[in-house]
């Protein structure tokens, strides 16, 4: 099943173009990353799924529902978590928790049964009497994401929700998102920190409002450098005529080596070594040198 599917979607600010073109299908029940540099595209892009925006060209699928055409049952099926936080801090953490669930149509029961669950998941229990505005800035966020959850939605989507926190407040968020995810959420996550997009199943990376690739981080990768990069270390120099594998670099008998898959090259390349070879791994590629090389070096 395909949770959202988008076709030549664009958005002009007047004579700026925030989205050009794009092209974007995520399948249900996936963890799905629009990642690249502020100025993007992104918040533009998911501000048009969700239908906060109409796009200048394009349409957008949720669910097999016309994002500006069935509105309704779009709203049903999306949780929103935006970059700021934008719920009344004025009331308190239940109460904000009552007030959207109310909003989403749940009954007095059914919404005091999620809001319970959702403060017993996110550990909000000990805040539930405190006002939003007096929570720190992780604590918000979590409110934040509760609220997207309260009328349990199918689709998830999250803009930058762990810019401007800690390193450990966002290594629990993930735990959040992964575990929201095996319970059979669909994610889809903007964000600008490129090790937190090696979480996805799969990611697309944005340039100037563009898609520049798509894939599993590892696709994007390969495709970034044209394969995957291998270290070897021989005794003694050795016959490296073997398809598909490329010397880029050697100092003695250390060897980098560009290979097309390493899953399928590494027993060949063992085999055709033998006992020269005293040492073999992947050399780990970050998705920002990937990106780097995407975009020409720049």
């Amino acid at each position: 099943m395909i949770a959202i599917e988008a076709r030549g979607l664009t958005k002009k600010f007047g004579n700026f173009t925030a989205v050009d073109n794009l092209n974007l299908t995520v399948e249900a029940g996936v963890a799905f990353g629009l990642l690249g540099p502020n100025g993007a595209g992104k918040t533009t892009t998911i501000r048009m799924i969700t239908g906060l925006i109409k796009p200048t060209a394009g349409y957008v699928r949720v669910y097999g529902h016309d994002v500006m055409a069935e509105r309704e049952k779009v709203i049903k099926n999306i949780g929103y978590m935006p970059q700021k936080f934008g719920l009344y801090e004025d009331l308190t953490v239940e109460e904000n928790l009552m007030l959207f669930g109310r909003l989403y149509g749940l009954n007095k029961g059914e919404v005091q049964q999620r809001s319970n669950e959702l403060m017993e998941f996110l550990d909000l229990k000990i805040f539930r009497s405190r006002l939003a505005g007096k929570l720190s800035g992780g604590t918000k966020q979590r409110l934040s994401l509760a609220v997207a959850l309260i009328h349990d939605p199918l689709l998830l989507i999250l803009d930058e929700p762990t810019a401007g926190v800690d390193p450990p407040i966002r290594r629990q968020f993930w735990e959040i998102f992964r575990d929201l995810n095996r319970r059979g959420k669909t994610i889809l996550i903007t964000t600008h920190y490129m090790d937190e997009a090696e979480n996805c199943d799969k990611l697309a990376l944005m340039s100037a409002g563009r898609i520049i690739a798509e894939g599993s981080p590892s696709d994007v990768k390969r495709r970034a450098f044209g394969g995957d990069i291998v270290e070897i270390v021989l005794s003694r120099p050795a016959n490296l005529d073997i398809q598909g594998v490329k010397i880029i670099d050697a100092d003695g008998g250390r060897m980098k080596l560009l290979v097309d898959d390493y899953s399928t090259r590494v027993s060949q390349i063992i085999a055709k070594l033998g006992p020269d070879l005293r040492d073999i791994r992947p050399v780990h590629v970050s998705l920002e040198e990937a990106f780097i090389k995407l975009m020409g070096g720049s």
